[in-house]
């Protein structure tokens, strides 16, 4: 078991390493700010603690905290970072909803046409959400002809639709996990199941092409659209 540990330990610590290199081309301040964090949260710890008489208590729970917080504020601007890498790219959209969270089945590309504008699917609690990327104008009929596809089977359930973009009623691609989550929930977990099953039966554009994940190379070959 302790060959174990310690041979998993310098892949973790690669890992943060690899992070921290790539979040500093985009965040260049983002060691400062780390550490900043780090300072002040055992700082104000440590005087409480000087202050209540308790200075080696409160040192080592301040120590405990900023190492805490310091990883926090890591892991967001890391996240904020992979997004900014990530904004524009074909695919992208798919990458986020992958890592929404629990409660959530994604179906990557249910429509996609030759231009690379495509429509990912997700059901969860909320009902169905059709996420596009893409030209907003070509996008506008793709989502209402995918919305008249599901109609015929789950007309009972409610169905949102975000673009992804930066532009005007658009949703950039950093906020749309949020999106997601902060929509009401109004289906129980056995009726996501049976949206999802009744989904199914649709099929999807991608079910026997290998997508990989992530955003999908430029250079792919689009099918044609319906």
């Amino acid at each position: 078991m302790a060959r174990k540990e310690t041979s998993e330990n310098p892949g973790r610590l690669k890992q943060i390493a690899l992070t921290y290199k790539m979040t500093k081309k985009v965040d260049s301040k983002v060691g400062l700010v780390v550490a900043a964090v780090g300072i002040v949260t055992f700082g104000v710890f440590l005087a409480i603690g000087f202050w209540i008489d308790h200075p080696i208590f409160l040192g080592i729970l301040g120590f405990v905290l900023a190492f805490l917080a310091m990883a926090i504020v890591f892991g967001r601007r890391a996240e904020r970072a992979a997004f900014g890498q990530m904004e524009g790219q074909p695919g992208a959209a798919a990458a986020v909803l992958e890592n929404v969270g629990r409660g959530w089945s994604v179906t990557p590309a249910v429509a996609m046409n030759r231009n690379q504008d495509v429509i990912h699917r997700a059901v969860g609690k909320a009902g169905i959400v059709l996420v596009a990327e893409g030209n907003p104008n070509r996008l506008k009929s793709m989502l209402a002809a995918e919305k008249k596809r599901m109609a015929r089977i789950v007309a009972d359930v409610p169905v949102h639709d975000v673009i992804v973009g930066t532009g005007e009623d658009q949703v950039p691609i950093k906020k749309l996990r949020t999106k997601l989550l902060k929509l009401p929930r109004v289906l129980p977990g056995n009726q996501v199941t049976a949206v999802n099953d009744r989904l199914r039966a649709l099929g999807d554009l991608m079910s026997n092409m290998p997508i990989p994940k992530g955003p999908m190379p430029k250079g792919m070959r689009m099918p044609k659209g319906r």
